[in-house]
Protein backbone atom coordinates (compact mmCIF):
# COMPACT_ATOMS: atom_id res chain seq x y z
CA UNK A 1 0.00 0.00 0.00
CA UNK A 2 1.60 3.32 -0.84
CA UNK A 3 2.52 5.12 2.37
CA UNK A 4 1.49 8.44 1.59
CA UNK A 5 -2.11 7.64 1.13
CA UNK A 6 -1.64 6.02 4.65
CA UNK A 7 -0.12 9.69 5.84
CA UNK A 8 -3.22 11.00 4.66
CA UNK A 9 -5.37 8.93 6.03
CA UNK A 10 -3.27 9.71 9.50
CA UNK A 11 -3.74 13.78 8.35
CA UNK A 12 -7.11 13.12 8.16
CA UNK A 13 -7.54 10.96 11.33
CA UNK A 14 -6.03 13.81 13.53
CA UNK A 15 -6.14 17.19 11.86
CA UNK A 16 -9.22 18.87 11.08
CA UNK A 17 -9.21 18.19 7.48
CA UNK A 18 -13.14 18.02 5.82
CA UNK A 19 -13.75 14.62 4.56
CA UNK A 20 -15.01 15.78 1.05
CA UNK A 21 -11.07 17.87 0.93
CA UNK A 22 -9.83 14.32 2.45
CA UNK A 23 -11.50 11.92 -0.45
CA UNK A 24 -11.15 14.69 -3.16
CA UNK A 25 -6.98 14.24 -2.41
CA UNK A 26 -7.44 10.35 -1.80
CA UNK A 27 -8.66 10.44 -4.68
CA UNK A 28 -5.96 12.22 -6.90
CA UNK A 29 -3.45 9.94 -5.13
CA UNK A 30 -5.00 7.08 -5.66
CA UNK A 31 -5.76 7.17 -9.51
CA UNK A 32 -9.52 7.11 -9.33
CA UNK A 33 -12.30 6.99 -7.37
CA UNK A 34 -12.65 3.02 -7.40
CA UNK A 35 -8.76 3.29 -6.43
CA UNK A 36 -9.71 5.05 -3.72
CA UNK A 37 -12.77 3.70 -2.04
CA UNK A 38 -10.57 0.38 -2.28
CA UNK A 39 -8.29 2.08 -0.07
CA UNK A 40 -10.97 3.40 2.50
CA UNK A 41 -12.47 -0.47 2.79
CA UNK A 42 -9.03 -1.56 3.94
CA UNK A 43 -8.35 1.25 6.08
CA UNK A 44 -11.37 2.10 7.48
CA UNK A 45 -12.52 0.94 10.65
CA UNK A 46 -14.63 -2.24 10.15
CA UNK A 47 -16.96 -3.24 14.05
CA UNK A 48 -17.58 -6.25 12.46
CA UNK A 49 -14.39 -7.36 13.09
CA UNK A 50 -14.05 -5.98 16.61
CA UNK A 51 -15.14 -8.69 19.21
CA UNK A 52 -12.21 -11.09 19.30
CA UNK A 53 -13.80 -11.52 22.68
CA UNK A 54 -17.62 -11.45 22.17
CA UNK A 55 -19.86 -9.63 24.19
CA UNK A 56 -21.42 -12.40 26.01
CA UNK A 57 -18.88 -14.78 26.66
CA UNK A 58 -19.10 -16.49 29.23
CA UNK A 59 -15.89 -15.65 31.26
CA UNK A 60 -16.15 -12.06 31.05
CA UNK A 61 -18.79 -10.21 32.75
CA UNK A 62 -19.66 -5.95 31.73
CA UNK A 63 -21.84 -3.06 32.81
CA UNK A 64 -21.83 0.69 32.11
CA UNK A 65 -20.27 2.74 34.97
CA UNK A 66 -20.81 6.14 35.89
CA UNK A 67 -17.53 6.56 37.50
CA UNK A 68 -18.15 10.81 37.93
CA UNK A 69 -19.89 13.09 36.11
CA UNK A 70 -17.84 13.40 33.63
CA UNK A 71 -16.41 10.42 33.30
CA UNK A 72 -18.95 6.88 32.07
CA UNK A 73 -17.90 4.24 30.46
CA UNK A 74 -18.03 0.33 30.02
CA UNK A 75 -16.41 -1.83 32.84
CA UNK A 76 -15.33 -5.74 31.72
CA UNK A 77 -14.24 -7.52 34.57
CA UNK A 78 -13.45 -11.81 35.02
CA UNK A 79 -16.85 -13.10 35.75
CA UNK A 80 -15.08 -15.06 38.90
CA UNK A 81 -14.33 -11.97 40.42
CA UNK A 82 -17.73 -9.81 39.75
CA UNK A 83 -17.92 -6.11 39.17
CA UNK A 84 -16.91 -4.97 42.34
CA UNK A 85 -13.30 -3.53 42.04
CA UNK A 86 -11.48 -4.46 45.22
CA UNK A 87 -7.50 -4.94 44.10
CA UNK A 88 -6.96 -3.82 40.61
CA UNK A 89 -8.14 -1.71 37.78
CA UNK A 90 -6.83 -0.75 34.44
CA UNK A 91 -8.03 2.42 32.76
CA UNK A 92 -8.05 1.72 28.97
CA UNK A 93 -8.50 4.82 26.72
CA UNK A 94 -10.03 5.06 22.95
CA UNK A 95 -8.52 6.76 19.70
CA UNK A 96 -9.93 9.95 18.57
CA UNK A 97 -13.26 8.47 17.72
CA UNK A 98 -14.44 8.01 21.34
CA UNK A 99 -15.08 4.87 23.20
CA UNK A 100 -16.51 2.32 20.37
CA UNK A 101 -16.88 -1.63 19.85
CA UNK A 102 -13.49 -2.09 19.23
CA UNK A 103 -12.39 -0.56 22.34
CA UNK A 104 -15.01 -2.21 24.46
CA UNK A 105 -13.74 -5.44 22.96
CA UNK A 106 -9.92 -4.27 24.12
CA UNK A 107 -11.48 -3.99 27.33
CA UNK A 108 -12.89 -7.77 27.39
CA UNK A 109 -9.25 -8.73 26.50
CA UNK A 110 -7.87 -7.12 29.56
CA UNK A 111 -10.39 -8.52 31.73
CA UNK A 112 -9.36 -12.14 30.26
CA UNK A 113 -5.68 -11.34 31.82
CA UNK A 114 -7.21 -11.12 35.03
CA UNK A 115 -7.95 -7.40 35.26
CA UNK A 116 -11.01 -5.15 35.88
CA UNK A 117 -10.68 -2.66 33.12
CA UNK A 118 -12.78 0.35 32.73
CA UNK A 119 -13.19 1.91 28.81
CA UNK A 120 -13.58 5.25 30.07
CA UNK A 121 -15.75 7.62 27.66
CA UNK A 122 -13.82 11.06 27.65
CA UNK A 123 -16.79 12.81 25.46
CA UNK A 124 -18.56 12.06 28.19
CA UNK A 125 -18.82 15.66 28.98
CA UNK A 126 -20.25 16.41 25.72
CA UNK A 127 -22.91 14.07 25.32
CA UNK A 128 -21.36 10.36 25.15
CA UNK A 129 -19.55 9.28 21.98
CA UNK A 130 -22.03 9.56 19.04
CA UNK A 131 -22.29 6.44 16.25
CA UNK A 132 -20.87 9.18 13.17
CA UNK A 133 -17.52 8.94 13.67
CA UNK A 134 -17.23 11.79 11.72
CA UNK A 135 -18.93 13.98 14.26
CA UNK A 136 -17.15 12.10 17.09
CA UNK A 137 -13.88 13.61 15.56
CA UNK A 138 -15.19 16.71 15.05
CA UNK A 139 -15.77 16.65 19.08
CA UNK A 140 -12.29 15.69 19.82
CA UNK A 141 -11.07 19.17 17.84
CA UNK A 142 -12.78 20.78 20.73
CA UNK A 143 -12.33 18.51 24.15
CA UNK A 144 -10.37 19.92 26.54
CA UNK A 145 -7.44 18.46 27.55
CA UNK A 146 -6.70 20.08 30.81
CA UNK A 147 -10.34 18.30 31.72
CA UNK A 148 -10.10 14.45 30.37
CA UNK A 149 -6.61 14.46 32.63
CA UNK A 150 -8.07 16.25 35.56
CA UNK A 151 -11.01 13.56 35.32
CA UNK A 152 -8.96 10.78 34.58
CA UNK A 153 -6.64 11.92 37.83
CA UNK A 154 -9.79 12.18 40.32
CA UNK A 155 -11.03 8.98 39.78
CA UNK A 156 -7.72 7.48 40.39
CA UNK A 157 -7.23 9.09 43.70
CA UNK A 158 -10.43 8.64 44.59
CA UNK A 159 -10.44 4.96 44.02
CA UNK A 160 -6.84 4.61 46.30
CA UNK A 161 -8.33 6.86 49.08
CA UNK A 162 -11.03 4.21 49.28
CA UNK A 163 -8.28 1.55 49.18
CA UNK A 164 -4.77 2.37 49.31
CA UNK A 165 -3.59 -0.79 48.61
CA UNK A 166 -5.45 -1.18 44.89
CA UNK A 167 -3.38 -0.62 42.02
CA UNK A 168 -4.05 0.86 39.15
CA UNK A 169 -3.05 0.86 35.36
CA UNK A 170 -3.89 2.76 31.90
CA UNK A 171 -3.34 1.91 28.72
CA UNK A 172 -4.34 4.02 25.85
CA UNK A 173 -4.16 4.18 21.57
CA UNK A 174 -3.31 6.87 19.80
CA UNK A 175 -5.18 9.81 21.01
CA UNK A 176 -5.57 7.74 24.54
CA UNK A 177 -1.91 6.95 24.31
CA UNK A 178 -0.80 10.78 24.53
CA UNK A 179 -4.03 10.58 27.47
CA UNK A 180 -2.23 8.15 29.48
CA UNK A 181 1.32 9.67 29.40
CA UNK A 182 -0.31 13.32 30.48
CA UNK A 183 -2.65 11.59 32.67
CA UNK A 184 0.72 9.85 34.00
CA UNK A 185 2.48 13.24 34.64
CA UNK A 186 -0.89 14.40 37.32
CA UNK A 187 -1.90 11.18 39.04
CA UNK A 188 0.70 9.89 41.75
CA UNK A 189 -1.85 7.39 42.35
CA UNK A 190 -1.47 5.52 38.55
CA UNK A 191 1.13 2.54 38.99
CA UNK A 192 1.64 1.52 35.57
CA UNK A 193 1.22 3.15 32.36
CA UNK A 194 1.16 1.81 28.53
CA UNK A 195 0.33 4.21 25.67
CA UNK A 196 0.54 2.61 21.78
CA UNK A 197 1.67 5.42 19.33
CA UNK A 198 0.78 8.26 21.67
CA UNK A 199 2.37 11.81 21.77
CA UNK A 200 4.22 12.78 24.86
CA UNK A 201 3.24 15.15 27.54
CA UNK A 202 4.61 18.54 28.35
CA UNK A 203 8.08 17.91 29.20
CA UNK A 204 8.44 20.12 31.70
CA UNK A 205 5.68 17.81 33.82
CA UNK A 206 7.55 14.70 33.38
CA UNK A 207 9.25 14.31 36.82
CA UNK A 208 5.68 14.29 38.05
CA UNK A 209 5.66 10.99 36.76
CA UNK A 210 5.96 8.25 39.56
CA UNK A 211 4.41 5.11 37.38
CA UNK A 212 5.96 2.61 35.27
CA UNK A 213 5.68 3.46 31.66
CA UNK A 214 5.60 1.53 28.76
CA UNK A 215 5.65 3.11 25.29
CA UNK A 216 4.65 1.40 21.81
CA UNK A 217 6.15 2.88 18.25
CA UNK A 218 5.46 1.86 14.63
CA UNK A 219 8.87 2.97 12.56
CA UNK A 220 6.59 4.51 10.00
CA UNK A 221 4.52 6.58 11.91
CA UNK A 222 6.45 10.14 11.66
CA UNK A 223 4.32 12.40 13.18
CA UNK A 224 4.15 10.75 16.50
CA UNK A 225 7.90 9.54 16.67
CA UNK A 226 8.81 12.85 16.90
CA UNK A 227 8.27 13.26 20.06
CA UNK A 228 9.37 10.25 21.48
CA UNK A 229 13.05 10.71 21.79
CA UNK A 230 12.47 13.91 23.63
CA UNK A 231 10.07 12.14 26.32
CA UNK A 232 12.36 9.24 27.11
CA UNK A 233 15.34 11.55 27.79
CA UNK A 234 12.92 13.43 30.13
CA UNK A 235 12.09 10.35 31.72
CA UNK A 236 15.38 9.30 32.29
CA UNK A 237 16.56 12.65 33.39
CA UNK A 238 14.15 12.52 35.86
CA UNK A 239 14.57 9.04 36.98
CA UNK A 240 11.27 7.53 35.83
CA UNK A 241 10.88 3.78 35.02
CA UNK A 242 10.36 3.19 31.72
CA UNK A 243 10.43 1.04 28.52
CA UNK A 244 10.00 1.83 24.65
CA UNK A 245 9.44 -0.54 21.78
CA UNK A 246 9.69 0.45 18.19
CA UNK A 247 8.01 -1.99 15.91
CA UNK A 248 9.68 -1.93 12.28
CA UNK A 249 7.28 -1.24 9.50
CA UNK A 250 4.62 -0.65 11.19
CA UNK A 251 2.30 2.58 10.73
CA UNK A 252 0.24 4.33 13.47
CA UNK A 253 -2.92 2.70 14.75
CA UNK A 254 -0.70 -0.98 14.20
CA UNK A 255 -2.85 -3.02 17.05
CA UNK A 256 -6.15 -1.84 15.64
CA UNK A 257 -7.39 -4.88 14.26
CA UNK A 258 -10.50 -3.31 12.54
CA UNK A 259 -8.15 -1.66 9.82
CA UNK A 260 -6.45 -4.33 8.13
CA UNK A 261 -4.14 -2.30 6.15
CA UNK A 262 -2.84 -0.94 9.35
CA UNK A 263 -3.02 -3.90 11.76
CA UNK A 264 0.01 -5.63 11.72
CA UNK A 265 -0.32 -9.12 13.76
CA UNK A 266 2.84 -9.90 14.99
CA UNK A 267 3.82 -6.55 16.50
CA UNK A 268 0.37 -6.16 18.10
CA UNK A 269 0.44 -9.32 19.67
CA UNK A 270 3.98 -8.77 20.83
CA UNK A 271 3.17 -5.53 21.95
CA UNK A 272 -0.28 -6.66 23.80
CA UNK A 273 2.06 -9.34 25.62
CA UNK A 274 4.47 -7.11 26.99
CA UNK A 275 1.90 -4.61 28.13
CA UNK A 276 -0.10 -7.57 30.25
CA UNK A 277 3.02 -8.74 31.84
CA UNK A 278 4.28 -5.12 32.87
CA UNK A 279 0.67 -4.80 34.31
CA UNK A 280 0.68 -8.39 36.16
CA UNK A 281 4.42 -7.13 37.42
CA UNK A 282 2.94 -3.98 38.57
CA UNK A 283 -0.66 -4.39 39.39
CA UNK A 284 -0.07 -7.90 41.40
Amino acid sequence: MNQRLIDLYDEYTHRPLDRRVFLERLTSLAGSAAAAQAFLSVIEPNYARAAVIAADDPRVGSVSLEASADLKGYLAFPKAKGSEIKDNLVIVIHENRGLNPHIEDVARRVALEGFHAFAADFLTPYGGTPKDEDQARDMFAKIDMGRVVKSAADLIAGLKLKNPRMKIGAVGFCWGGGAVNSIATAAPGLDAGVSFYGVAPKLEDVPKIKASMMMHYGSLDARVNATKEPFENAMKAAGVAHQGFMYEGANHAFHNDTSPERYVEAAAKLAWQRSMDLFKQKLA
